[in-house]
């Protein structure tokens, strides 16, 4: 099969591309003062705003079609119906199940696996309100007040991005603690505020031999032991998320605190499973379940808006148009609101895990640029830290700038003055990004501070930006659990349209697992007194320093 850059429909793009660069977004704003109209997306109280894009509709119209070359639509009723589309690991990729909230059967190897789902959100829900209600007693009696989250990747990411983002809404007498990074520091600086007779691990590893988290899970268990002495008392501060039955039973788990997952949840699309088990403990089953539930209602929105009208995939043919038609190779996640601090990091997994891979679904090398560098910062931060580059850099970065209408807080005058000042600036930098500021603005700018004769002139192109810069503005009236739900699958979708256009499996990991098939062999180098040669010259060199000082 030729791939997608040799259709006609990317050669269309191509040459309407030289067209339309030519054109300022001002311009555009100027010939069209009704663009905003013509380009946005609204959804439930979500509003996409993408009328600062270089976009025409002639663009859309082109990008939709290639949605349609590549079959888009095709793909997510595959990936809904439960076929094997993850095809080097055999699997489905039925993490919306997780979240249906239809009576409806959903089929995995032939059976019903809603059931399953149920069930697990049934044994969530008894285990979370024991816990939140105080039931749940420690080995000397008293309430849990501490959740200790041991994972990694999908099994950390999603969960401590969620807890921080619903914080307002969080247990006033449990804390939730996330620890994944091997690094001994991250458990110990953990460990170092918490209580062994008041705190509840969670070992969240599908297989439970991820090596991170496992040597963090035993080293827990032993600091616990130290205090509980008797093996018996881990039934009553551990519990597990994982399939392997066997391996959490042999870790002196009790088996009935296994909460199961299955294969065909991925780990960066996990959290709505027992994954979410943190999530649950902290902000309660009901606040979890409506989580479930945004996620869901953006399910159903993918599944059923045209493309014209389709939020996730309006923002995965935007990408598109930007990495492979403009080369620019990185985009900013610019949320501002502090709860989501965590989402960029969020987002880099579930992006660049899922897109970052340069061999097609038929094994094919691709020769055209796939996902793009994620990052970002919240808020006002990021203004007084890289706001410069992306205003005036040679880069030109395009940006999603996320904002809640209404805060969690109420402060300052009114109960509403911090937040009027974050909304401003929301508004200023989209604004500001996209106009740029001419020669002739510039030079009025100065004149009107005081500045003459020579110094105007050397002012002048300090102060003159090329704007032109494209953002999304993704506006949402409150930030709730069923609205951060939205947005969770809303990128979701956004990143399975973009691997569907590209032709590539957005559900493996293969060079993840290939670092770690490299540590397993340097590992017990590490602990042998003679000198290492078994690998190259670096290699063995850095190993050989590190014994050194060992």
């Amino acid at each position: 099969m030729s791939q997608i850059n040799q259709s006609p429909i990317w050669q269309s793009l191509i040459q309407h591309k030289k067209d339309i660069e030519t054109i300022s977004l001002r311009e555009m704003f100027k010939s069209n003062p009704d663009r905003f109209n013509h380009f946005h997306i609204q959804f439930n109280d979500l509003l996409l705003d993408y009328s600062k894009h270089r976009v025409s509709r002639e663009t859309i119209g082109l990008l939709v079609k290639l949605a349609k070359e590549a079959d888009v639509e095709g793909w997510r009723n595959r990936m809904f119906e439960g076929e094997k589309i993850n095809s080097t690991e055999h699997r489905a990729a039925l993490h919306t199940a997780l979240r249906n909230q239809k009576e409806m059967l959903i089929i995995s190897d032939g059976e019903d696996i809603m059931p399953k789902v149920k069930n697990v959100l049934k044994k969530m829900r008894r285990f979370s309100e024991d816990v939140r209600s105080g039931q749940w007693k420690g080995f000397t009696g008293k309430a849990i007040t501490s959740v200790i989250n041991i994972g990694i990747g999908g099994s950390d990411l999603g969960p401590a991005m969620v807890c921080q983002a619903l914080k307002a809404y969080g247990s006033k007498t449990i804390t939730p603690y996330f620890v994944s990074n091997v690094d001994g520091a991250d458990l110990s600086q953990t460990l170092e505020k918490c209580s062994p007779e008041t705190t509840l691990f969670i070992i969240a590893s599908k297989t439970f031999t991820t090596q991170e988290t496992m040597t963090n899970a035993f080293s827990a268990r032993d600091w616990f032991l130290k205090a509980a002495k008797d093996n018996q008392h881990i039934k009553k501060h551990f519990v597990a998320l994982s399939t392997n039955q066997h391996a959490v039973s042999q870790f002196g788990i009790d088996i009935e605190n296994m909460f199961e997952f299955w294969d065909w949840v991925g780990g960066r699309y996990s959290l709505w499973s027992a994954i979410g088990l943190s999530i649950a403990l902290y902000i309660g089953m009901d606040g979890f379940e409506e989580l479930l539930k945004g996620g869901f209602e953006m399910d159903e929105h993918f599944k059923t808006a045209p493309i014209e009208q389709n939020i996730p995939m309006i923002m995965g043919l935007l990408g598109v148009w930007y990495i492979n038609f403009f080369n620019f190779p990185t985009h900013a996640i610019l949320a501002y609101d502090q709860g989501l601090s965590k989402l960029a990091p969020y987002l880099q997994q579930a992006d660049m895990e899922s897109n970052g891979k340069f061999i097609n679904r038929e094994g094919e090398r691709i020769d055209f640029h796939t996902g793009p560098v994620i990052w970002g910062e919240i808020g006002t931060n990021g203004q007084h830290a890289f706001y410069q580059l992306l205003h005036q850099g040679t880069e030109i970065v395009p940006a999603d700038f996320i904002m809640p209408i209404q805060s969690q807080y109420k402060l300052g005058k009114d109960g509403n003055e911090h937040h009027k000042i974050l909304l401003s600036n929301f508004i200023a930098q989209t604004q500001s990004l996209m106009l740029g500021k001419t020669y002739n603005e510039a030079r009025t700018e100065i004149e009107k501070q005081g500045y003459e004769g020579e110094d105007i002139e050397s002012f002048i192109p300090q102060k003159t930006f090329e704007g032109n810069r494209p953002t999304s503005s993704i506006l949402f009236k409150k930030l709730t659990p069923k609205t951060l739900g939205q947005i969770i699958a809303m990128y979701e979708h956004k990143i399975f349209t973009q691997g569907i256009i590209w032709n590539i499996n957005s559900f493996d990991q293969w060079g993840v697992e290939y670092g770690k098939q490299i540590a397993k062999q340097v590992l017990p180098k590490l602990s042998e007194k003679a000198p290492t040669d078994n690998f190259d010259s670096s290699t063995n060199g850095l190993i050989n320093y590190i014994k050194k000082y060992q």
